[in-house]
Parts: C-alpha cells; structure tokens; sequence
C-alpha cells in the first residue's frame, strides 16, 4: 500500500522538526491553504518543489517507459 503526498510530507516535518504553519510560512502560503492541500492531498508540482526545497530536499517527478528506459 502506498502512503498519499500528503502522508509522506507529515514524515519529512516530522524529520525536521518543523510545524505545518512553518512550512507554509516558507512556501508563501497560508497554513490554512496548505492545511486544505494536505487534507485532500492536491498538490501540483510547483507546490512540490516549493515544500522540498523548504524541506531541504529535492522533488523528482517523472515517467519512464518500460520498453525503452525513456525518461519524461
């Protein structure tokens, strides 16, 4: 079973000791909006990004296609 974005971003603050209005304070966003964007686990990528470089990490998105190893 997989764990949905918004799990795996509660398991990096929890890493970092960091509080959910933090990481909204350094991603330019209300805790509120950010709290709506956990709840319902809708990111887009931009958002993303914003969190793992205020997370301190880096965010890889991509498809690869099995026949050809192509990444996208």
């Amino acid at each position: 079973m997989s764990i949905t974005m918004g799990e795996k971003i509660k398991i990096m603050l929890g890493r970092r000791n960091m509080t959910l209005a933090q990481l909204a304070e350094k991603t330019g966003q209300s805790r509120q909006n950010l709290s709506n964007k956990m709840s319902r686990d809708n990111f887009c990528e931009k958002d993303l990004h914003d969190i793992a470089e205020a997370l301190g990490c880096t965010y890889e998105a991509h498809f690869t296609m099995t026949d050809t190893n192509e990444t996208i």
